[in-house]
């Protein structure tokens, strides 16, 4: 499949933006969707729209088998033992937020500690803390270096006999280091804590097998991986689900209900009260369909390609810091023009058809670390060209001395 043949399958990349192609590069917030995505969303509406499970008609069955079988398809792709392992929700942010919720309920108590990391995405540092608050639990957090790698050593120093958790992202969305979470799990495994982990930038760029990984829960969400908005996974092993109480109260959720008592349904089901986003799961089985034919393996040498070219380039212009050089990292370039504010540049850009994302994305400790209020983001995708990164060098070229 040529880079043309991607390209293709995206309706929305032949926008013109104030008259000039549109360069997408902002797809650590969202990526863009396949005419595959958007019929699979659309085909549910005209077709099958249905509430699932429990329904006695033809299109509930139909619409609970698809949705179903969504199911098993994101088993298969992060290799889960069971489809009770997969949970859907609306995304990472629902996900870590049913784990925080969960696990402290059932497994944390006063004095306890969990350990995060410094690049943490606000989605993984606030549910901890709310979280945590409420049991009188400690957070320490594992440092990076200035390059952004977690300093391993002082990481293995945090453990001690109260640690009850890890949780840590698997990709940073801001530096873009893909952190070794199969060596952090076991470490956190021999100091008998579990380990959670947010998987939102990693599961579009490469492999991930959850059980290779040794994560006791693995979080993440649709849209940034060429599904719709409103739908993501929490993982969990079956034996640490089971213990777990529910999340939400309401339909689905239950197996026989009095004013007196409840019973609880069965995983996955235990998890997901209420009427799910069929439509949108449905969409990211569409979603899975076209990674898997486009090959993990060719989408993870073109990402890398694009940001080796792109980090080159950008090397070029005078004044230009970039934030996050990991040896290894995914296709997120986090930078900044001189002394001009992140939002002038990406103004400016935009101007020119580029669009790339400005701030602290979420991840305010992370600006901390560096003493900056924020970066530029360039983030990339299978879809992306080198033609577009030598537009988006050109751009940044031509409006560096305006912000001079």
């Amino acid at each position: 499949m040529t880079n043309d043949d991607i390209r293709n399958q995206f309706p929305i990349l032949g926008t013109e933006v104030y008259g000039k192609p549109l360069v997408y590069l902002d797809n650590a917030a969202t990526t863009q969707k396949p005419a595959a995505v958007i019929e699979a969303l659309s085909r549910y509406y005209l077709t099958l729209n249905s509430n699932i499970h429990r329904g006695a008609h033809h299109l509930a069955t139909e619409a609970t088998e698809a949705y179903e079988q969504v199911r098993r398809k994101v088993q298969q792709y992060v290799n889960a033992r069971s489809p009770k392992e997969i949970v859907f929700t609306r995304g990472t942010t629902e996900s870590i937020n049913l784990v925080a919720s969960t696990f402290a309920e059932r497994y944390l108590s006063e004095g306890d500690e969990v350990i995060i990391s410094g690049m943490e995405h606000h989605s993984n540092i606030v549910p901890w803390q709310l979280a945590c608050h409420k049991k009188n639990v400690k957070i320490r957090v594992i440092p990076f270096s200035d390059s952004g790698e977690l300093d391993l050593d002082a990481y293995r120093s945090l453990f001690n006999e109260r640690t009850r958790l890890v949780a840590v992202c698997h990709v940073s969305n801001t530096l873009g280091t893909v952190n070794p979470i199969a060596l952090m799990a076991r470490e956190a495994h021999a100091h008998g804590a579990m380990i959670m982990v947010d998987g939102a930038q990693a599961v579009a760029h490469t492999a991930v097998d959850v059980q290779q990984l040794g994560c006791d829960f693995y979080c993440f969400s649709g849209h940034k991986m060429y599904a719709p908005m409103g739908v993501g996974v929490m993982y969990g092993r079956e034996e640490v689900l089971d213990e777990l109480p529910p999340y939400q109260g309401g339909g689905e959720m239950i197996k026989t209900v009095t004013f007196d008592h409840t019973t609880y349904n069965e995983l996955p089901f235990k998890f997901e009260a209420g009427t799910p986003s069929v439509g949108d799961v449905l969409g990211l089985g569409a979603a899975l369909d076209f990674i898997q034919s486009t090959g993990l393996d060719r989408i993870a040498t073109i990402e890398s390609q694009l940001l080796a070219y792109a980090t080159e380039q950008l090397r070029t212009i005078d004044g230009v810091q970039i934030y996050g050089t990991a040896t290894n990292k995914t296709g997120v370039l986090s930078f900044n023009v001189g002394s001009a504010h992140p939002y002038d540049v990406g103004t400016l850009l935009d101007k020119l058809g580029v669009a790339i994302r400005t701030g602290h994305h979420c991840t305010q400790p992370v600006m901390d670390r560096y003493g900056i209020p924020g970066t530029v983001r360039a983030s990339f995708a299978a879809y992306n060209t080198m033609a577009e990164i030598d537009t988006f060098i050109a751009a940044l070229r031509r409006i560096a001395p305006m912000l001079a």
